[in-house]
């Protein structure tokens, strides 16, 4: 009789991660680590290492956890991923600090985001105005000679 209850237990697993599979509203660990681009750049390997790292250290992150410690993200804990990588990664905020970012109510991290956006492109610009001031330069050197 247990040999049976443990099968129907392995079968019920295989169900609920068949229908998750399908539905596409959770992803693997794998899937998130290319949505998130996390590459280990010596091995050039996905870095899941990474994901379950934050996951240990930001409480916002609840994967569902089956048969094989398998975890399935849904939509939720990828963006809260997204936001955590662009607050680590590209803003270069501590742990401690995203981790208020996170638990703070009043802030809007998307706007956080967008201002990066908005802020790379307005950069963006001046480089290439600096680029064409240099190369006016340049022409105007040769031209004098």
């Amino acid at each position: 009789m247990l040999f049976f209850l443990s099968h129907l237990k392995n079968l019920k697993n295989i169900l609920i991660m068949d229908n998750f599979k399908d539905n596409r509203k959770y992803k693997t660990i794998g899937e998130v680590a290319k949505i998130l681009n996390l590459i280990n750049l010596k091995k050039g390997s996905l870095s899941t290492h990474t994901i379950r790292f934050w996951e240990k250290e930001f409480k916002q992150i609840k994967p569902k956890i089956f048969t094989g410690n398998r975890r399935y993200y849904d939509e939720n804990s990828i963006n809260i991923l997204k936001k955590i990588k662009f607050l680590l990664k590209d803003k270069g905020m501590t742990l401690n600090g995203v981790k208020k970012v996170l638990n703070s109510k009043d802030s809007d991290i998307d706007e956080l985001y967008n201002t990066s956006i908005k802020h790379k492109k307005i950069i963006k610009s001046k480089v290439l105005k600096i680029k064409n001031i240099i190369s006016e330069f340049k022409d105007g050197k040769k031209n004098t000679r």
